[in-house]
């Protein structure tokens, strides 16, 4: 009893410690302090996108303690409160929304806490001037960003800095849907804590740098729907940790890279709607890509077969070699790999018979298509009676349906197309099993000879 009175008081004792700590805490944090000079170029930054009529410290005079602002993060380093995220846009109904004249202002630098910038749809196509990205001012972000996002800013113009380079600390450099131009910079290449790099639908032209390479632990590259061009650099194959390649709807030539068969941890490889790509599906080692799950190169002007090295990718899902100039036999084994859920060969050249099952048709559903290949023909060996084949494809000359496919076509009940001449001859129409076939024969025959005969 005496024992379990002790660790009762004990156990009380610890509770209070604990509770006490946590309340010293909840009171050290409401009287922490900000420096004057953060909180002033926090409010100076927030009205340079929001507006001159912005009363900052009026509606919020503790932004990082009891009047927080939507879009403004803190955290307390040594005692004292600094921003360290900011986001301008409308993500929320009250979130910081930008005015027509929203603006950069040099004071955004000074905040050199910040971990993470992000604007969302604050620069239309109707601000005034237009706005570009500033290019200096970076490095003072150099030791602390680690996220930078510009997502749909039409009126966001220009390029992007160069100096973005001497943030190493950076792991999330995003641009989606912004008016900008140029070429990626090379310096790009030096953010070697990179995780994620996404320049899409931003209107960059230009090649991809060969600095790429450099950021070895990419996980993610999204260079879509821009104006890319020229070649895709050999130094693609040093992304080793690299998931997802999206590359889609650019003019790059000169066909895949040996090099990206390195590639070793991509699950995603994205190219299709490069149509002056060109070159074969030989070039590349597949069978390296083993975490591969969706392969989409259709309408990229490949040519040459399928070759059996693509078989090896046992984690593939989705395969698409749509609107190329592919040509040769089908292979068959593709029916074969374990996880294909969507196969799409339609618009090329592709020659000789379909071998599939028809269980694999039924499987990938509308997922599957092969029109568009004037000599291609499917095998109607493995294809039942009441089963059209694949869309567009024709059977092919002088395939007999399958037996099991004919033993249905016997033995099926209900009404058949010649019921009316079955009850002519007392046969029930709706019952007609292969016994009454023969017994119909011999019937059609006799009377023959007899119509013959008179």
């Amino acid at each position: 009893m005496e024992r379990r009175r002790v660790v009762q008081i004990q156990g009380l004792a610890l509770l209070l410690v604990w509770l006490s700590n946590g309340a010293l805490l909840v009171k050290t944090e409401e009287a922490a302090p900000m420096e004057k000079r953060e909180k002033e170029a926090l409010y100076s930054v927030i009205q340079s996108f929001v507006g001159g009529s912005w009363n900052g410290s009026g509606l919020y005079p503790d932004p990082c303690g009891w009047t927080p602002i939507q879009g403004v993060s803190c955290d307390l380093f040594k005692g004292v409160w600094y921003v360290t995220s900011l986001s301008i846009g409308p993500v929320l109904d009250n979130s910081l929304q930008c005015a027509p004249d929203a603006n950069f202002t040099p004071t955004l630098f000074e905040l050199k806490h910040l971990k993470s910038l992000s604007f969302y749809n604050c620069f239309s196509l109707s601000t005034q001037p237009a706005t570009a990205i500033p290019s200096l001012g970076w490095d003072t972000l150099a030791a602390t960003l680690e996220t930078l996002e510009f997502r749909s800013n039409p009126g966001l113009t220009g390029p992007v800095p160069a100096g973005l380079g001497m943030v190493k600390s950076l792991k999330s450099l995003v641009f989606v849907g912004n008016g900008l131009s140029g070429e990626i910079p090379f310096e790009i290449g030096h953010l070697v804590n990179l995780r994620r790099l996404v320049i899409s639908a931003s209107g960059l032209t230009g090649s991809i740098p060969t600095s790429i390479g450099g950021p070895t632990s990419l996980l993610k590259l999204d260079l879509s729907h821009n104006l890319l061009q020229g070649n895709l650099p050999a130094e693609l194959g040093n992304l080793k940790a690299l998931n997802l390649m999206d590359l889609r709807n650019n003019s790059f030539t000169g066909g895949l890279v040996p090099s990206m068969q390195s590639m070793v941890s991509l699950q995603d490889l994205l190219l299709s709607n490069n149509p002056l790509l060109g070159g074969t599906l030989t070039s590349i080692g597949w069978s390296n890509m083993v975490s591969l799950t969706t392969l989409d190169l259709s309408s990229t002007g490949l040519t040459g077969s399928i070759p059996d090295s693509l078989l090896g990718l046992k984690s593939l899902r989705c395969l698409a070699l749509d609107n190329n100039h592919l040509s040769g036999n089908v292979p068959q084994n593709l029916a074969t790999m374990p996880n294909l859920s969507a196969l799409y060969i339609n618009g090329n050249n592709f020659t000789g018979k379909l071998g599939f099952s028809q269980d694999f048709y039924e499987k990938l559903g509308r997922r599957f298509a092969s029109w568009n290949n004037p000599s291609l023909c499917y095998s109607a060996t493995e294809i039942s009676e009441g089963y059209d084949g694949p869309v567009g494809v024709q059977k092919c000359t002088g395939d007999k349906e399958a037996n099991f496919g004919l033993r249905n076509k016997v033995d099926r009940s209900g009404p058949d197309v010649n019921s009316s001449l079955l009850v002519s001859f007392g046969i029930p129409g709706n019952r007609v099993g292969g016994f009454w076939w023969l017994v119909l024969a011999q019937e059609l025959v006799a009377t023959f000879i007899l119509v013959m005969v008179l």
